[in-house]
């Protein structure tokens, strides 16, 4: 039986160039970057060049970029940071309700030691809207932090709208773009960004390597105290492989992108239309302003974790906003802020494609997720054919 990874948001496989380029950095770029003789230099030199990759694929500058340890680091950074060295000028933080755990979780700390924070609502499809961020705006207003593409319903976010409102104000604006590096165009000067996040694994780059970028002239309080590197904004030694790794995957992914993407919606729409067709199912997220690879629905009558079982038996395998595999009877927060009822979320079924997907693989998830669906609903007590 074959097996069909369409978990793609989750993480990706690290792409076999890329791990090509991180090999001789193991074997013979060992140096600690922070020393003055030749080990060190070529240390360094390995990250400047990655660096200055990033930076250029962003559209940034080359001391604009911050590596960290993963996107939550990168999130948490930008976030706390910010907050905590503007703390002076105001507490009122602005995000809203479908972040990412690492932003929201941010932001709650920083609402335990003082800061006010308002969480901007949702319309049906997930979308923020750039009108109630502006009416959310407060004198003491010093940072808005809006997703630029949802994880899970994978709704794209008016990121530059929102960031004009904020830069006409002198207010921080940063955007999680975990999602969307690699998938959409970037240019952090041209859509008005002051923090931008991104994550390795994401894009067929390893685990555990992340990046900020800041603005130059946005100050942060470091989250890691020790050591000057990245210009005292994160302590530690940093990990030269994996920082190779994430320029080399995130330069592949941009060279293939405008060919990789229109494939990608072509069976991400087929996708959506074939599983549309089963009776009670809903699809989540909008329709046109959509990351390129998401899949998301939700199957009234049965529970999300029960699908995904099936599925992996079935050799695919695939996330539900369900987060009782996690311990918790709860379903995502991010449906229930796009005002879906418990029991319609608890059946969510998230598809996310990545580069070896093909139409062969939607063929079979097509012909085998109906059935599964039919027998789960059989065994419901709420469900009546």
């Amino acid at each position: 039986m074959e097996r069909i990874y369409l978990d793609h948001a989750a993480t990706t496989p690290v792409r076999p160039e890329v791990l090509e380029a991180m090999l001789p950095v193991y074997r013979e770029t060992f140096g600690n970057a922070s020393s003055v003789y030749s080990w060190g230099r070529e240390a360094r030199k390995a990250m400047d060049d990655a660096r200055a990759a990033t930076a250029d694929i962003l559209g940034a500058d080359f001391n604009e970029i911050i590596f960290t340890g993963s996107g939550s680091e990168a999130d948490n950074l930008a976030v706390k940071g910010a907050a905590w060295k503007q703390r002076h000028k105001g507490k009122h933080i602005i995000t809203s309700t479908i972040e990412h755990h690492a932003v929201l979780d941010a932001v709650k700390w920083l609402e335990s030691n003082g800061f006010d924070v308002t969480y901007v609502p949702v319309d049906e499809d997930g979308l923020v809207s750039a009108a109630d961020v502006e009416t959310a705006l407060r004198e003491d207003t010093i940072l808005i932090t809006i997703m630029h593409g949802n994880n899970e319903m994978g709704t794209l976010q008016p990121v530059e709208e929102i960031a004009a409102l904020a830069r006409e104000r002198g207010i921080l604006f940063h955007t999680d773009a975990v999602q969307t590096v690699g998938a959409l165009p970037i240019d952090v000067k041209q859509m008005g960004i002051d923090m931008l996040t991104l994550s390795a694994h994401k894009f067929y780059g390893p685990k555990g390597v992340g990046a900020l970028y800041v603005r130059k002239g946005v100050r942060l309080d470091p989250l890691i105290h020790g050591g000057a590197q990245e210009r005292n904004r994160r302590a530690g030694t940093e990990d030269i492989p994996s920082i190779v790794g994430l320029a080399k995957a995130l330069e592949l992914a941009e060279r293939e992108r405008q060919s990789l993407m229109p494939r990608l919606i072509t069976m991400r729409d087929r996708l959506i239309a074939g599983l549309e067709q089963i009776p009670e199912t809903k699809v989540n997220g909008h329709r046109e302003k959509r990351l390129p690879n998401n899949v998301n629905v939700c199957f009234r009558y049965i529970e999300g974790e029960s699908l995904l079982l099936n599925l992996d038996m079935m050799g695919i395998a695939a996330s539900s906003g369900s987060a009782c595999t996690s311990g918790s009877l709860d379903p995502s927060h991010v449906l229930l802020a796009m005002g879906l009822s418990h029991e319609i979320a608890h059946g969510s079924l998230r598809l996310t494609l990545g580069r070896s997907t093909t139409d062969a693989h939607v063929d079979y998830v097509l012909q085998h997720v109906p059935p599964i669906v039919t027998r789960l609903r059989e065994m419901s007590p709420l469900y009546q054919a």
